[in-house]
Parts: C-alpha cells; structure tokens; sequence
C-alpha cells in the first residue's frame, strides 16, 4: 500500500509539472494548439486550416492614429456679405426687416480641412468656402490664420486653400495614402468639426466603394458609418494606418450613418492643376453612356458582353466630328480595354483638351477605329431654347396592355410647346407608368419620349403597338427614348411581363 501511494503521488507531482511548466511556457496558448493539431497528419487537419478556425483580427485602435494626424486638422470659417449669397441657396427663410442688404447679417459657413505640406497647404470641400469672401482657418493649437483661395474643382468638390505661418514655423501634415486599395468592410475613422464640437472622432467602416451620388460621369466616393454631420465636410476620412483616404463630403438626410467621402486619389490627381490654374482642365468627347449588361446583350443581339453603349452624341462635339452613333460601344480607348462607362469617362477626363485620342468601337457586329480630339469639358448650364415643331394632329392616350406597363401617347405642338422638344422629333410620349410594372423597374419615367424599340423606329402609337405585340414574353426591349429634363437620349431596358 505504501508502495502503491508513493507511485501515485510521484505520478501526479509528475504531471502537475508539467502543467504548470506548460502554461508559464505558454505551451496551452490556443494559436499554438491549432498550429499543432495541423501539422499532424490527421482527419481534422483540414477543418484547422479553415478560415473559420483562424482567430478574429482585432478591432483598430485609432487611438495613436488620431494622436498623430489631430494637429493637421483644422477648422474652417468661411463668410461674406449676405447680398453675395443668390436667392436659390438660401437655406432657410430670411430674417424679417425691410429686406435690404445693408441691414442682413453676413453669411457665414463652417467646416473641416486638413493640412497636405508643411508650408501650410489645405485639402477641403469646395462648397465650404464657395463664394467666400473671407477664409478663416483655426489650428489645433489654437492659432487663428487668415486663409487664401489657390484652386477649387465643383466637379469633384475639393477646394486647395493655404496659410502663411507668421512665426515661420513648419506646419504638421497629414499623410495621405492609396484610396484605390480601399476594401468594403475597413476600418476607418473620420475627424472634423460636426455642429461645432471641434477635433470630434467617430470610427465605423467602409460600407460601400464608388457610390454615384450627384454626377455620375464623375462621382466615385467612398460610403462609410462612421458618423458626420453638418461640420465634418472637408475633414479626412483615415484608415487603420493613420493615411488620409477620403475627404468628408456629403451626408444622407434620409438616414443616420451614412456619410460619404471623395477618395484622395481624385484629389491628388488635379493638386497640379489646382496650385498652377486655380482650376481642373479635364478632356471631353460629348456622349451620353451606359453600361453593356446581360439585358442589353440579349435585346440588341450584342456579341460582345462589356464596354460603353453611346447613348446620345451632343450636336459639334468632338464625338459626332470623330463619327460616333447612338448604339455604338466603345471597348476601347488607345491600349486601354473599357469594359464600363466610368472608366471611359476617367479615362478621358485624365487627359488634357486638345489631347487625340483613338476610340475601338464596335459597330454592327466588327470594331472599328475612330480618332477623336478632346475638348474642354464644359460647364453644365441650363437648357437653351429650341425650335418647335409644325402643327401635329393630336391623338388620344393609347394604352397597349400590360406587358410594358405604359400608356403613350403620339406627339402634338402642345407637347412640342410644353417639354420644348427639338424640332423634327418623331416619336410617342410617356404619359403613364405603371407601378410595379417592368417599365417602372427599368426606370422608365413619365413625359420621356419613345424613339425606337430594338433600333425600330417608332413614330405613332400604331408602331409602338405592332413592335410590343410582336415581342416575346420573356423576353428583352432596348427602349431608346429622349428625356426633355435632361436634354438627352437614354436606352432602358424593359423585361417583357409574361403573366
């Protein structure tokens, strides 16, 4: 019995040793274990492999981040007389008083900006300082320095403004990184001045890349939940590396967390050209395009499943000199593949006006080559009037069924008169659009005026009517229309309803 308990307990002394040497080696750490586990040749080996085994990455810490990049934040103060201030941008109802200038308080807006070089150049938005007739910037130290105006682009709505230290000392800078690396689901983190509360952080992640909020030939912004507000605009939007990836631009009134930022790339892209012209001069060909998708593919009976479909050539551009036609696809720009339209539309805007370009196009089933000279891309304004056409014998609305879920309607001088259509416009008008309808889904809107139907002319109801009933259930219609609001031709494609 003696003998038996004293090789228990040397046993047990024996493996309480071991433990304890295990775990002060760190020898039971789990990592190691699975480590371990999947060198051994065994049946679960390949379950240990897993990415669903591998432990969690941790949540960034923005602490040091913020430490680093917070003093090259600044604060922006941007004002002017209140008569400079056009009667369409008022945001609220103005003061009561007698109305005259004199007397109105001067406008004054707010906003974030960083620092890009030690001489004191700023990164920001541009509607926080359009307009202004004096820009204030507030350094993180406290400092208050009267800011100058070097360049602003409204298109992409980054402003370059700069202060001149007096004490001659180097300002900090925010290091910028590589906004084209930037994946759905990255941590980030935003700094800026919402309502007033200066040097505020928020952090979330990356919840969409490339959202086309406002102009769609240019927009590419970076979404995120990270929190801004009415202050943010112009702050940066940084990464886990503590690198400035976006500039804080716009907000959603519709929902909470969903702000949106201008990557920095764009913005590096036209600094040159912002400190050398105060301006961005960008290449222009004068199209109007969309997207080769599979519904396109199958109504047009396109051999080629990618590019940029011509929607609409604007009258002596350099697209119609170059020859360019509605329905042509563009695969091609010099080396380059374009496989979607804002590629084409980058790809031109990176080059300077007077640039020659080689478009591949492909055109009724072969590629073809097309030289083409840009212009300068020119600033959008308001729609010029046009030259109506003669009298037209009006017909009823005519309602052709469920299939497409419209109602048409033929032309008349009242339309002509009332959406200013261009002279010689033949075609049915949109005078109903059914909700739920495959018409509705693909966007059709009411007083746009059907052109063709799968490169069919239509020019009455009777034609609209014989083209639709021919159609087979199931299947797709490349609809070309013209939307009088946009002054452009657009193709839409509708599913036919089968039920």
């Amino acid at each position: 019995m003696p003998r038996r308990f004293t090789i228990v307990s040397v046993a047990l002394v024996a493996v309480v040793s071991f433990l304890v040497g295990a775990i002060l080696a760190g020898g039971l750490d789990r990592p190691t274990l699975v480590a371990d586990s999947a060198a051994a040749p065994t049946a679960g080996a390949a379950d240990s492999e897993s990415p669903s085994s591998a432990p969690a990455p941790p949540i960034a810490d923005f602490a040091d981040v913020v430490e680093r990049i917070n003093p090259a934040v600044v604060s922006i103060d941007a004002s002017a007389r209140e008569e400079a201030r056009r009667r369409d941008d008022l945001p609220e109802p103005a003061p009561p008083g007698n109305g005259r200038g004199s007397n109105r308080p001067p406008r004054r807006g707010a906003g974030t900006g960083f620092i890009i070089d030690p001489d004191g150049s700023i990164l920001t938005n541009h509607h926080v300082i359009d307009r202004a007739e004096r820009i204030t910037v507030t350094l993180s130290d406290g400092r208050t320095l009267r800011a100058r105006l070097v360049g602003a682009d409204p298109d992409t709505d980054i402003a370059l403004i700069k202060v001149d230290d007096v004490d001659g000392q180097r300002f900090p800078v925010a290091p910028l990184g590589d906004s084209s690396t930037v994946r759905m689901g990255e941590w980030v983190c935003a700094i800026g001045n919402p309502l007033g509360y200066e040097h505020s952080v928020t952090v979330g992640v990356v919840s969409f890349v490339g959202r086309k909020l406002f102009d769609a030939s240019l927009d590419n912004y970076i979404q995120t939940d990270a929190a801004i507000n009415l202050g943010n605009s112009g702050g940066p939007l940084i990464n886990a590396r503590g690198e400035v990836i976006g500039i804080n631009s716009a907000i959603s009134s519709r929902g909470s967390s969903i702000g949106f930022a201008v990557p920095i790339g764009g913005a590096v892209a036209i600094l040159p050209q912002l400190r050398a012209n105060g301006r961005v001069s960008r290449g222009f060909i004068g199209v109007t395009l969309r997207d080769v998708d599979p519904d396109l593919q199958e109504s047009l009976a396109l051999a080629i499943s990618a590019g940029a479909m011509v929607q609409d050539v604007t009258p002596d551009s350099p697209a119609e000199r170059a020859g360019l036609q509605p329905y042509d696809v563009i695969v091609g720009i010099g080396d380059e593949s374009i496989s979607r339209d804002d590629e084409l539309i980058r790809a031109i805007s990176a080059q300077a006006p007077g640039t020659t370009s080689t478009l591949r196009v492909w055109r009724q089933g072969r590629e073809e080559s097309l030289t083409v000279k840009l212009a300068e891309r020119p600033v959008r304004t308001s729609t010029e009037s046009r030259a109506r056409s003669e009298e037209r014998r009006p017909r009823p609305p005519r309602d052709v069924g469920q299939r497409l879920g419209l109602t048409v309607r033929d032309l008349d001088a009242s339309v002509f008169d009332r959406l200013d259509l261009p002279s010689g416009t033949r075609g049915v008008l949109v005078t109903g659009v059914e909700p739920l309808s495959a018409s509705s889904d693909a966007d059709v809107q009411l007083n746009t005026v059907i052109l063709e139907i799968n490169r069919q002319p239509v020019r009455s109801t009777d034609d609209y009517a014989r083209i639709t009933d021919a159609a087979s259930p199931g299947g797709v219609l490349a609809i070309y229309v013209y939307a009088p609001e946009l002054d452009q031709r657009q193709i839409k494609t509708v599913r036919i309803e089968t039920r």
